[in-house]
């Protein structure tokens, strides 16, 4: 009983407060939504937890996806990610392999427009949040 007590205040920890206004989502690629590079060593393996996350987000929302590879292994991701009904509007290839830094305003009602979040790599993607409707 203790343990599920502490998962639960640790969920309700990490658990962030979304407006309820249109998003945008980004995620990178490989170690965040399939096995880090997996592509090099025959092909890509979805993360556990990914059908879920994605599934989760409006469809209304935006979704970017952000690779270091290279513009010829686009079409295979593309490919890929249409075999696992996974929806994304654009793919951005070409990135360096360091940081990504988001830089965003906070709207005058005080709503925070940036979150980041980092996750270990090749570990289940899990999300937790919701939608607050008064935001």
């Amino acid at each position: 009983m203790i343990l599920y007590a502490e998962r639960f205040i640790k969920e309700l920890s990490n658990l962030m407060k979304l407006s309820n206004l249109n998003k945008t989502w980004l995620f990178d690629v490989d170690g965040t939504i399939v096995i880090h590079n997996g592509y090099k060593n025959g092909k890509d393996i979805l993360l556990d937890g990914v059908v879920e996350t994605f599934n989760k987000i409006d469809k209304n929302d935006k979704i970017i996806l952000l690779t270091s590879r290279e513009e010829k292994y686009i079409p295979e991701l593309e490919k890929f990610l249409k075999e696992n009904n996974i929806r994304y509007d654009y793919i951005i290839s070409n990135l360096p392999y360091g940081e990504r830094i988001l830089i965003n305003d906070i709207k005058p009602s005080g709503l925070n427009c940036a979150v980041a979040i980092n996750k270990k790599r090749d570990e289940k993607l899990e999300i937790n949040y919701e939608i607050k409707k008064d935001m």
